[in-house]
């Protein structure tokens, strides 16, 4: 601590200020807290013109809109938080620091998003033309849409292979359309021979003769006394050949069941 305290005695003291320099800064503080002060009475006064505009504003009923002079934005700021507590709708145009300005409007008469755009665009706005511009531009877009319609109406798709044609493909749709064809023989005998060209009612009566035939008789029916179509008997159906095979069947069959009873009987 001595050693310190020694070496701290042994400094120069920093110089020290005149009564001039004191004088000066002094003159410095107190015209800065003018300048303040003087700002903030013309903020004051220039809030209370603002007030008493915006009043008359509101209470002029033939006024929808009021357009302030450009300013700085410290003003701008005052007449919008002004025209907010008073319930208008504000909004800034133009450039800053050369002719940005304030546009107010009361709350029944709230500007359009094209009104808005005209005026940040550096335009008056013109109801009327507005309207006329509107118009316009509905009448093109229907005229556009009646276009395109026409359009889709007169050059339908017929062909449903080419509007399915990214589902199904161009190769499958046209093998798809091709037309089938019958084969003209089946083994040793042509197929036209093979077909019962009878009517269903020829079927029928054949069916019936077969069946009283086997109630009269007891026995198989011949088929040589039907009288069967000419073109069938060149060919004989396979659906009669199977008929005839199970007529066969269950004869069989049943000869073999009494055949059982009766040996059972004797048995007994």
């Amino acid at each position: 601590m001595d050693l310190l305290g020694s070496i701290l005695g042994s400094m120069e003291p920093p110089p020290s200020i005149g009564d001039e320099a004191k004088k000066r800064v002094k003159e410095q503080n107190a015209l800065l807290k003018k300048k303040q002060e003087d700002e903030k009475n013309r903020l004051e006064q220039f809030r209370a013109q603002t007030e008493k505009r915006i009043h008359a504003f509101v209470t002029d009923s033939n006024k929808q809109k009021y357009k302030w002079e450009p300013m700085d934005k410290v003003f701008r700021a005052i007449i919008h938080e002004v025209a907010d507590v008073a319930g208008l709708t504000s909004f800034s145009f133009g450039l800053e620091e050369q002719d940005r300005y304030v546009m107010l409007w009361k709350k029944e008469f709230t500007p359009s998003d094209e009104e808005v755009l005209a005026y940040r665009r550096g335009e008056e706005w013109d109801p009327e033309k507005a309207k006329e511009i509107a118009k316009q531009k509905e009448a093109e877009l229907q005229l556009e849409a009646e276009s395109s319609k026409s359009k889709t109406v007169s050059n339908p798709t017929h062909n449903y292979k080419d509007k399915y044609k990214h589902l199904i493909g161009e190769e499958a749709a046209k093998d798809a359309a091709k037309q089938t064809t019958a084969n003209k023989s089946y083994g040793f005998v042509p197929s036209e021979n093979k077909r019962d060209s009878r009517t269903i009612e020829q079927v029928l009566a054949d069916t019936r003769a077969k069946k009283k035939l086997k109630t009269d008789t007891g026995s198989i029916p011949d088929p040589s006394v039907i009288d069967y179509d000419s073109s069938f008997t060149v060919g004989i159906h396979w659906g009669v050949i199977k008929l005839e095979l199970k007529y066969r069947l269950n004869i069989v069959t049943l000869m073999i069941y009494k055949l059982y009873k009766y040996l059972r009987h004797d048995s007994i």
